[in-house]
C-alpha cells in the first residue's frame, strides 16, 4: 500500500503542513498474497519517503511526529525513516573542498550542518523517544550525530514503549560524505531482538559491503532496513538481493526531495547543476520499497512524491526461505570461509588512570 502525503508550501518554501489522501477500507498489498490461513505472526511496517526541512531541526522533528501520527493511523507497527532525516542529507555540496584547498564559504556551510546535526544521547533523542511511545511504534530513524566536532551518519532505534535502543553508525560514507562525516566501528552494528522480529539496519551504500551484511545475517536479522539517499532504479535489484541472500525482510526508506526543499542560492549551491535547476525540479526521487524474503516485492518503489509505503510482512516467509538458502546456517562452509568482526569500540584515545578507576570498582 502507497499513500501519497500531500504537502502545502509555506512561506519559506518548505513543506510543514501534510496530510494523507483517504485510503480504501481494504488496502491492496501488491504482489502478495497474504492467505487467511498462516498460522506465523504478521507485522504492519511503513517505510517513510519524504523530505528533511534542512537547517531546522526543530521543524524535522515536528514533521517526523506527523508522519508517524499518519503511520500509526494505518495501524503501523513499524516505521522507518530516511538516511540523515534529522540533520539532513546535503545533496549537491561539495562544502566548498578541493584538494589542498577549503573555501570560507564551505566552512560556515559546515558550521550549520553541525549546528543541525544532535547529540546521542540527548534532548533530541529524548523527543525521538517520546513519539515512538506515544504511537506505540517500533522506529528507526535516520540521523546526522555529532560527537564534539565530528559528525557521523548514524540510525537511531526505539521500541514501541518509548525506549531508545542503540544505534547504527555509517561505517563507511561514500565519496564526499567522507569530507564531512566520521566512519562508524564494529561496537555499532547492533541487532536488536523486540517482539516483532530481529531488527537492524545498514545505511545506503554500506549495504553494498558483503561482510557487514555477513555480520548482520549472523545475528539473526530478520527485519532488514535500510536507510538510503539512493533514488536510481538499480538500488532495488540491490534490495532484492540482500532479501535473497539474507532471507530477511528488506525496508529501504529514501528521502523525495525538490530543489526547494533546500536552502535557495546562493546559501546553498547544488555544484555543478545550480543553473540547471528549478525550485520544482526533482534532486532525490525515493524509490523506496519494501522486499519479501523470497524477492517478492510487498510495496513500492515510488518515485512520485512524499508518502507512507506499507505492507504487512508474513514472518512466516523467513523460515520458508532459510529452508532454501541460509547463508550463515546450513548453506555456510566455515571450514573454508570464515570471518572475524571485531566489535569493541575504536577509541583514539584511551586513559590508562580510568582504565585504573575501572578495575578498582571491580575488585572492591
Amino acid at each position: 500500500m502507497v499513500v501519497k502525503l500531500e504537502r502545502e508550501e509555506t512561506k519559506t518554501s518548505n513543506y510543514k503542513n501534510m496530510a494523507v489522501a483517504p485510503v480504501k477500507e481494504t488496502p491492496v498489498f501488491a504482489e502478495v498474497d497474504m492467505g487467511d490461513d498462516s498460522s506465523s505472526p504478521t507485522v504492519r511496517a511503513t517505510v517513510v519517503q519524504a523530505s528533511t526541512i534542512f537547517y531546522d531541526t526543530p521543524a524535522t522533528l515536528d514533521k517526523a511526529d506527523r508522519l508517524l501520527a499518519e503511520a500509526a493511523g494505518y495501524g503501523s507497527q513499524l516505521v522507518v525513516f530516511p538516511e540523515a532525516f534529522v540533520g539532513g542529507y546535503p545533496r549537491g555540496s561539495n562544502f566548498g573542498v578541493a584538494i589542498g584547498n577549503r573555501t570560507a564559504k564551505g566552512k560556515e556551510e559546515f558550521r550549520k550542518y553541525h549546528a543541525a546535526a544532535i547529540d546521542v544521547p540527548g534532548p533530541e533523542v529524548d523527543r525521538l523517544a517520546s513519539m515512538a511511545g506515544k504511537y506505540k511504534v517500533f522506529m528507526v530513524m535516520g540521523v546526522i550525530e555529532k560527537e564534539g566536532y565530528t559528525l557521523y551518519c548514524t540510525v537511531l532505534f526505539f521500541d514501541s514503549q518509548g525506549c531508545y535502543l542503540g544505534k547504527h553508525r555509517k561505517i563507511m560514507p561514500t565519496a564526499l560524505e567522507r569530507i564531512i562525516w566520521g566512519f562508524g566501528d564494529g561496537s555499532t552494528i547492533p541487532v536488536f531482538d523486540t517482539p516483532i522480529g530481529k531488527i537492524g539496519a545498514a545505511i545506503c551504500w554500506e549495504n553494498k559491503m558483503p561482510l557487514l551484511r555477513t555480520a548482520m545475517y549472523a545475528k539473526g536479522i530478520e527485519i532488514y532496513c535500510a536507510p538510503t539517499a539512493d533514488s536510481r532504479d538499480l538500488w532495488k535489484a540491490s534490495m532484492t538481493h540482500i532479501a535473497l541472500e539474507g532471507g530477511c525482510f528488506v525496508l529501504s526508506a529514501n528521502q523525495f526531495c525538490r530543489r526547494k526543499d533546500y536552502p535557495p542560492p546562493p546559501e546553498y549551491i547544488f555544484a555543478g547543476t545550480e543553473e540547471e535547476l528549478t525550485p520544482d525540479s526533482v534532486v532525490c526521487a525515493g524509490g523506496s520499497v519494501i522486499i519479501s524474503p523470497s524477492g517478492t516485492i510487498l510495496s513500492g518503489p515510488n518515485y512520485d512524491g512524499e508518502a507512507l509505503i506499507t505492507a504487512d510482512l508474513d514472518l512466516g516467509d523467513i523460515a520458508r526461505a532459510k529452508f532454501d538458502f541460509d547463508v550463515v546456517g546450513h548453506y555456510a562452509r566455515p571450514e573454508v570461509l570464515s570471518l572475524i568482526v571485531r566489535d569493541h569500540p575504536a577509541n583514539p584515545v584511551t586513559f590508562t588512570s580510568a582504565s585504573a578507576k575501572n578495575e578498582d570498582s571491580h575488585k572492591s
